[in-house]
């Protein structure tokens, strides 16, 4: 193995790992911030606490993906990757719209950009 696909193969692993400890990080709060939410308040909070359950569902479900990576896939981890991008940008507006889930929709969009940046090592 050449030095620059050594370099390559590390970058590529270090993005996977990024890309996924973003995925949990984002999972955790998510849930936390749609535990927090009361399901019958305003139509806004519920709106927000539905995508927080579903993001953390979907960042779960990437972890497990990444976790089960290999080259006969890399179609499937590109979609799991590109929907989870898109739920966690959806999670985070939807957040923005809650006052004190700032933290959580900011999560939410560094995972996106994890996803995003991981995306783009596989293309």
């Amino acid at each position: 193995m050449t030095t620059t696909s050594q370099q390559e193969l590390f970058r590529f692993l270090e993005d996977r790992f990024e890309c996924a400890r973003a995925c949990a990080d984002c999972a955790r709060t998510s849930a936390l911030r749609a535990s927090l939410m009361d399901p019958d308040g305003p139509k806004k909070q519920e709106a927000a606490r539905r995508s927080g359950i579903l993001c953390a569902e979907v960042c779960e479900a990437t972890c497990h993906v990444l976790s089960l990576h290999s080259a006969r896939n890399e179609r499937d981890v590109l979609a799991q990757l590109e929907w989870c991008r898109d739920v966690c940008l959806e999670c985070a507006e939807a957040f923005d719209a809650c006052p004190g889930a700032e933290a959580a929709a900011r999560k939410c969009r560094e995972c996106a950009r994890s996803c995003t940046d991981f995306i783009a090592t596989l293309r």
